[in-house]
């Protein structure tokens, strides 16, 4: 019998294998993996420093244990350099083609670069993965600054860790106010504030032109004519969807490879989840979407068809120092914030143009108000 086959051992994949399994305990099942394939939780990388975890303590179980977990062949090391379609074969760097019944595309999504003048801009790191993290770790061990390019969720989240971990941060980036495609700007301006009382120092609506070495040290020039000094320097910019093997193939690319709500992509008995995917045009990068897709997906690759569905599902923004959650808005959906200011926190509710709640953003104290508010959202995909 031909195996199904998971390209990816992310929380996407495993997740995936782990539903699969709980409805099928006998196809053979095979997943592909770049790297050594232990398990780790992804998100955990932005808050392990300040939670004194090492990166080998975030990996919770190795490959050989996640096979026998799952009854699975992992094939670490492994990357796929080719696949198609009508013959159902992928085929390995290592020049190996194995053949599919089902094959899932869980590849996730890759930090984008920004090219940068100066001698040291290969210097620059960048953490997608455990691997990467440990590179950063071992960058940052015995320096005292590091500097962040990005204030997005990730550059937040790691700007928080980092300072609650004895780091000097400071944090570049266009924005005039952190998380600024999540949130509206008094939210953000009470995080900025927040981490600036816990030492975080932010350049916003600027951008790093060049890096060069200096000694120990690297030497950021700003568009504004700032210089920021840093013995590193993490680039978390952002995101961008897996797609290179699957437009290779021939599958409908647009945001993310398109699938419809079966998590089947344009060609039959080829599935896509996770940060690759766009699913009815959303392409949503966070945990609770993930596991929506990995249930149903599992259900349909066992003989159940089973459609996607995606409740409001808000974004938990790991920053201790000053909790934000939000659902975001749909895209496509017209309306205003109304912003409240409490006394330790803020609640920003999005309101449609018929005065219905669609979204909602809150900070500090109002965290307390999630689970009001969810029930009160309507699903993004019912």
């Amino acid at each position: 019998m031909k195996p199904i086959i998971i390209l990816g051992s992310g929380l996407a994949g495993y997740t995936l294998a782990r539903e699969f399994r709980k409805r099928d305990a006998d196809t053979p099942l095979t997943i592909l993996t770049a790297d050594d394939g232990a398990f780790y939780s992804k998100p955990m990388l932005s808050s392990a420093l300040a939670s004194h975890k090492s990166p080998d303590e975030l990996a919770t179980a190795p490959a050989d244990k996640m096979a026998r977990d799952l009854d699975a062949t992992i094939l670490t090391h492994t990357r796929v350099e080719a696949m198609d379609p009508d013959g159902q074969t992928v085929t390995t760097e290592q020049g190996v083609t194995l053949a599919w019944r089902e094959l899932v595309l869980a590849v996730g999504a890759s930090p984008i670069t920004v090219p940068l003048a100066g001698d040291a801009a290969d210097q620059i790191l960048q953490v997608n993965n455990l691997g990467d993290y440990r590179r950063f770790r071992e960058a940052i061990e015995g320096r005292q600054r590091v500097a962040i390019l990005g204030p997005g969720l990730i550059g937040c989240e790691f700007a928080n860790d980092l300072s609650a971990g004895g780091y000097e941060v400071s944090v570049i980036g266009p924005d005039a106010t952190p998380l600024g495609r999540l949130v509206p700007p008094g939210i953000g301006t009470a995080l900025q504030q927040a981490l600036a009382d816990i030492g975080v120092h932010w350049h916003l609506g600027t951008t790093a032109n060049a890096v060069n070495a200096e000694g120990e040290e690297l030497v950021l020039q700003l568009a504004d004519g700032t210089e920021v000094r840093a013995g590193a320097v993490l680039s978390a910019i952002g995101l961008r969807p897996g797609t290179t093997l699957a437009e290779a193939a021939g599958l409908e690319v647009r945001q993310g490879i398109v699938v419809d709500r079966l998590l089947q992509t344009s060609r039959p008995h080829i599935h896509a989840l996770g940060d690759c995917a766009e699913v009815e045009g959303l392409v949503l990068p966070f945990v609770l979407p993930l596991m929506q897709c990995a249930r149903a997906l599992a259900a349909t690759l066992a003989g159940t068809p089973t459609p996607v569905q995606y409740p409001a599902m808000p974004v938990v923004v790991k920053t201790p120092a000053w909790p934000v959650v939000v659902a975001p808005p749909p895209r496509d959906v017209k309306g205003e914030w109304v912003v409240t200011d409490l006394e330790t926190g803020i609640r920003a509710l999005f309101n449609d143009t018929h005065g219905a709640l669609r979204g909602f953003a809150l900070g500090g104290s109002a965290v307390t108000e999630k689970q009001a508010l969810l029930k009160q959202l309507p699903p993004l995909l019912a």
